[in-house]
Parts: structure tokens; C-alpha cells; sequence
């Protein structure tokens, strides 16, 4: 396959003002600003993760040195590899590892990573339904891969935290499509239809979940969990497992910081497995990413996503950091 190669790309770029602001535009890169490694990678598409978001507005401690181009999602052609396992026009997929943190990420129309970041893209799956699924699906799935180490999901009761979010909706939908019987926690009562349409069974306020149960061990209800929030949402959670229950924990929108004692764990023998997509090994992406090919196929990925471009990224960032954001914010680079 012939590739034209360009000199010259569009890059959304965050950058610090001279008064300390942090502010977000489109500029025109060379592919000589790109960093070393040996795929050459033209983006497809990308996709808006709260970590994206953090980058994009300076928070301490996600991003060292800007400018900066985020975007720790990217999926596309290969154009240039030194790497025999990834032929040029080849379908990829980078998500995680340094992308988009401290490496040059997929809000730009080029990449260049190291080919130990990449997964060949299933030949089932498109560029854009990869990203449909992005970091969010990879993370989801990775928990289900953890509960199904000790229970089948089918007909398994199933409580998972922000549930509108990206994580949220597909872990519902795929939990929906595996057959267990999901309860979504929720702060927004105007997306209830959204849920159900998701595949919910049951839909919990955040309010009503954390009066309702005793800590620190209350009524066993779940045998499985997938926690997107931390904080108080993960205490009353645990709190709530049935006997050999699982609870994966893959982030903290609602704070870092828990409070559980050891009863959960030895009176119930429950589980509280911590969920990594960002450096989590090469098979086992493989294993996930083929997964969403087959046996996980998820129709209608459409009704959750919302595409934009470069041009409209920062309106998405401002709704996700306020906690606005519903299913999947995909942005399309080339295609």
C-alpha cells in the first residue's frame, strides 16, 4: 500500500499564557516536532477521556511540560514503522501507556509511538469503532474480565458508577449483553431513559445509595461491582456485596479517598481488585480488543457516542470537567 506522506499536520495544542492561563488551539505541527519511536501512526480518530480533560486545562500532576497535545486515545494507519509485526497501512490502536500525557497524544492528525504501545485493530472493527470504544470499552472490559474469574455474569446482580459517563455506558451495555442484571448509580435524574435504553435494570441516585446503607457492612444486594468513582460512592459499595462478592475500582471522579474496615472482606470474603488500562500488558489488550470483535460485539455504539472534530473539543472538555458529559465524546481526525 502506497502513503503519500505530508510534512506538515493540524494539532490541538495546550499551552500556558504568560498570566499562568492554560488555554487550548489549532496549530499546524511538523512531523519532525514529533517525538522518537518507530510507528508512524495517522490518526482516524481519537476520543475524549477525563484525563484528556485534565490535560487540557493544566491540572497538576497529569502533564509535566506544555505545550502539549492530548489525547491519550488514537486509532488509524500506520505510514512508517522500522517494526516487521506492523506493515504500513495497517490498521492500529494506541490507547494509554505515556500518550496524550507527556507524549504528544491523538488530538493531532499524526503520531509517533513506540511500537510496544500499539495493538493491530481487529479486522472486524473499524477505526472509529475502536474508538467508540477507546480507553472507556478497554477499561470496562477489563473489569468483566476480572469478575468472570470467579462468576459467570450471567444473571449476576451488578452495580456500576457513573453510569452515564464513558466507562459507565459500556460497561452497562456489555453487562446487559452477557446478561446480568445491572444497577446504575446516578446523580442525574433527567438520563434515566438513557440507562434503560443502555441495558439497566435498576437505576440508584447517589444520594439515595449513600443513606441507604449502613456502614460499614450493610444488606448484601451485589455480587459484582465496577466503580468509575472512589470516594464515598466505593465505601458504600463495598459496603453492600454479597458473600464472595468482586468490586473493580478503575477511578476516582468522586475523590481518591475511601473509608472501609476489614469486615466486608473477611465476614464476606468480598474481592477489591484495582483496574489499570493504561499500562496493563500487550496480550491482554489484544485479548479485550479481540473480544469487542467477537463474542462482546456491541450494536448501536452510535446512540452513546457523539462525534465532533478539533474545532469542537473545547466545548466537550468544559462539559466533562463539570461533570455534564453523557456516553462517548468521539473526535474525528482524518478518514
Amino acid at each position: 500500500m502506497e502513503i503519500k506522506l505530508v510534512k506538515n499536520f493540524k494539532a490541538f495544542v495546550t499551552s500556558q499564557n504568560q498570566n499562568g492561563k492554560f488555554e487550548n488551539n489549532i496549530f499546524e505541527k511538523s512531523i519532525d516536532d514529533l517525538p522518537d519511536g518507530d510507528l508512524l501512526i495517522r490518526v482516524e480518530y481519537s476520543s475524549l477521556n477525563y484525563k484528556d480533560a485534565l490535560s487540557a486545562s493544566g491540572a497538576k500532576g497529569i502533564t509535566k511540560s506544555y505545550p502539549h497535545t492530548p489525547g491519550i486515545d488514537a486509532s488509524g494507519v500506520v505510514e512508517e514503522s522500522t517494526n516487521h509485526h506492523f506493515l504500513v497501512g495497517e490498521k492500529v490502536i494506541v490507547t494509554g501507556f505515556d500518550l496524550g500525557m507527556n507524549t504528544s497524544g491523538g488530538f493531532a492528525e499524526y503520531i509517533r509511538v513506540p511500537s510496544s504501545w500499539a495493538v493491530k485493530c481487529p479486522e472486524s472493527l473499524s477505526t472509529k469503532e475502536s474508538m467508540m470504544i477507546g480507553t472507556a470499552g478497554l477499561t470496562a472490559g477489563l473489569c468483566l474480565e476480572e469478575i468472570e474469574k470467579y462468576k459467570s455474569l450471567k444473571n449476576l446482580e451488578v452495580i456500576v458508577s457513573g453510569a452515564t459517563g464513558g466507562v459507565g455506558s459500556i460497561a452497562i451495555k456489555l453487562l446487559s449483553l452477557l446478561d446480568a442484571k445491572v444497577t446504575a448509580i446516578t446523580g442525574k435524574k433527567n438520563e434515566y431513559k438513557f440507562l434503560y435504553d443502555l441495558g439497566s435494570s435498576k437505576i440508584i441516585q447517589r444520594k439515595e445509595l449513600i443513606e441507604s446503607t449502613r456502614l460499614p457492612l450493610s444488606k448484601g444486594l451485589y455480587d459484582a461491582a465496577v466503580d468509575v468513582a472512589g470516594g464515598n460512592i466505593l465505601t458504600n459499595i463495598i459496603a453492600s456485596m454479597k458473600y464472595n462478592g468482586t468490586i473493580t475500582a478503575c477511578g476516582n471522579v468522586a475523590g481518591p479517598k475511601f473509608e472501609t474496615t476489614v469486615f466486608p472482606f473477611i465476614l464476606r470474603g468480598n474481592r477489591l481488585i484495582g483496574i489499570d488500562s493504561a499500562t496493563c500488558s500487550i496480550p491482554l489488550r489484544e485479548k479485550i480488543w479481540n473480544n469487542f470483535s467477537t463474542k462482546w460485539r456491541l450494536n448501536h455504539l452510535d446512540n452513546i457516542c457523539k462525534i465532533i472534530d478539533l474545532n469542537h473539543l473545547n466545548n466537550e472538555i468544559e462539559k466533562i470537567l463539570s461533570g455534564k458529559q453523557i456516553g462517548r465524546v468521539i473526535v474525528k481526525i482524518n478518514e
